[in-house]
């Protein structure tokens, strides 16, 4: 395992202690300024992700975009608009049914695959709707946190993205979401959904960031939509 230095070598004990706690995540700390400290891990599929610790949790940096649990098994990925609007197992399906947006926003997944317990890398997990709740009080409350957690700019949000900084370096891009009432693809540069294992009857939690306004917003929706999962560790 390997440190890459883009400025000069900063190694603190609570980089030594993650990099040691959890081979199996292949976690290498990437360090782009003095005081940004980035891991990374490897998806069943090989696509490597950057993390950052925000609090006392670490969460992935980009969207996850796995088309395998980490057991191996294959996930279907579905773009047929009536069998997604009738899937009762897992699925996955890539935004407006182009793999390219795969490589900036991710994959959507419904719930069925988030609730699977296999869906992140070995040593990770799907965040619980209480977990997101532990991020957005770090960060002040539900006012405030979007912004920090947005990417800021237009380079990928649509105008005026209202209070984007990425302080917490997160970047949430807006990959948009499945409809289950339509299984239409809407908000892609507008807004960002993100699963939790949450769940009750057909329903589970969701919290989603737009360009209008600097909030988190958590909401109630159905599990056969499809949106965007963020990985955080288990440790």
């Amino acid at each position: 395992m390997k440190v890459i230095f883009k400025y000069y070598l900063i190694l603190t004990s609570a980089a030594i202690l993650l990099t040691g706690c959890d081979k199996s995540s292949d976690l290498i700390y990437i360090i782009q300024d003095p005081w940004v400290h980035y891991g990374s891990l490897t998806d069943r599929d090989g696509n490597i992700y950057k993390t950052i610790q925000i609090g006392t949790q670490t969460w992935m940096v980009s969207n996850l975009k796995t088309t395998r649990l980490n057991d191996g098994t294959k996930i279907p990925v579905v773009n047929s608009s009536y069998s997604w609007d009738t899937l009762s197992v897992q699925g996955c399906c890539w935004l407006d049914n182009n793999p390219t947006y795969r490589v900036t926003y991710g994959i959507l997944y419904n719930w069925h695959a988030v609730n699977s317990g296999k869906l992140c890398p070995s040593g990770w997990h799907a965040p619980s709707d209480n977990e997101w709740k532990v991020l957005i009080d770090y960060l002040g409350g539900e006012s405030g946190a979007g912004g920090k957690l947005k990417e800021a700019g237009l380079s990928h949000w649509y105008s005026p993205n209202n209070g984007a900084t990425n302080d917490t370096y997160f970047r949430a891009l807006p990959g948009g979401y499945r409809s289950v009432t339509d299984s239409l693809y809407h908000d892609l540069h507008q807004a960002g959904y993100w699963w939790t294992t949450s769940g009750i009857g057909d329903n589970a939690f969701v919290h989603s960031m737009n360009s209008l306004d600097n909030f988190v917003h958590r909401e109630f929706l159905p599990k056969r939509s499809g949106f965007s999962v963020r990985c955080v560790w288990d440790y």
